[in-house]
């Protein structure tokens, strides 16, 4: 028996989040705090990555904010993260999608997944 796996087990915190993989656009609630006060601030962008598991499972979401693309790693059993939007399933072809930052305008779009 794995002794990682043991301690992971026993400190897992159940979270009901949507499912969500690379080439969606998720909105990301996350609560910020400022010296004594408390607000939720949203991050919505394209979903690049998905990696680990279990309680080190992470990912990685880019925004465009101007002509300046911001990315940003938020851990998926955050106690930071209040909410996860799903506002496009994107149709993508693999799991990674980091040849989205040489890309721009119209050539950076990612094809919708229809249902």
């Amino acid at each position: 028996m794995n002794l990682m796996k043991v301690v992971e087990s026993e400190f897992s915190v159940e979270k009901n989040l949507p499912k969500f993989s690379a080439g969606d656009t998720i909105t990301v609630h996350y609560k910020i705090k400022e010296g004594n006060k408390e607000r939720i601030q949203q991050f919505r962008g394209v979903v690049l990555q998905r990696r680990g598991t279990g309680i080190n499972e992470t990912f990685t979401v880019r925004k465009m904010s101007g002509n300046i693309g911001v990315e940003r790693i938020f851990p998926i059993v955050s106690p930071f993260i209040e909410q996860i939007d799903i506002n496009k399933y994107g149709r993508v072809r693999r799991s990674r999608i980091f040849y989205l930052r040489e890309l721009t305008g119209k050539k950076a779009r990612i094809q919708e997944k229809r249902f």
